[in-house]
């Protein structure tokens, strides 16, 4: 299983009794070629091709996103998919909306997400026309679609992505807002421990 960030996962990761056998990378690790969707994809989807299959992935957001379109462009390699507040058609409006608020905000409250002011604006740019309608067309392997019960933003994103995948099963977990793995972390990792078995 590969989660999307590193140290916020490490109570989901103890949760799931699966310390050691799990890898949480940044997404600063696939941005050396350009900040933008298409080049942070193509350094993700080569550190996937470098692991072991079937793979499992996890992923939150953005993560979430990443692990969608790869997992759809690769069904072969994938053994399941567990996607945490994850739209697969982008709100333009929202991306817009940060993207302004991100332009008055200090670099240094960028400092966190590993990637900068300047990149985290330029990547949310180049998300404005992503459009993974079709991805979900593509997954062939079992996929757990989780969403925190305030997490209003993806809500109907997760109950749509339910309603097109026959063999996706949805939880939303109870008192977690977005981030599910800071807010609920041991509900979260029973959770992918039961799917991923």
């Amino acid at each position: 299983m590969v989660p999307m960030l590193n140290t916020v996962w490490v109570m989901a990761i103890w949760a799931m009794g699966a310390e050691g056998s799990v890898l949480c990378p940044g997404l600063s690790d696939w941005m050396e070629e350009g900040a933008d969707y298409p080049h942070l994809y193509q350094g993700f989807a080569h550190w996937c091709d470098e692991l072991d299959g079937p793979i499992h992935l996890c992923g939150l957001s953005l993560g979430g996103i990443l692990a969608l379109q790869y997992a759809a462009q690769y069904p072969e390699r994938m053994a399941s998919l567990a996607l945490i507040g994850t739209q697969y058609r982008m709100p333009k409006g929202l991306l817009r909306f940060q993207n302004a608020l991100f332009s008055l905000m200090p670099e240094w409250l960028f400092q966190g997400a590993g990637i900068g002011k300047r990149n985290m604006m330029v990547l949310t740019r180049s998300m404005l026309e992503l459009d993974l309608e079709e991805a979900l067309n593509g997954l062939r392997c079992p996929v757990l679609i989780l969403c925190g019960e305030r997490d209003r933003a993806n809500r109907a994103a997760a109950e749509e992505m339910k309603e097109r995948l026959p063999h996706g099963e949805l939880v939303f977990l109870p008192g977690a807002g977005h981030e599910v793995n800071v807010d609920a972390p041991e509900a979260l990792g029973a959770e992918l421990k039961e799917f991923m078995g």
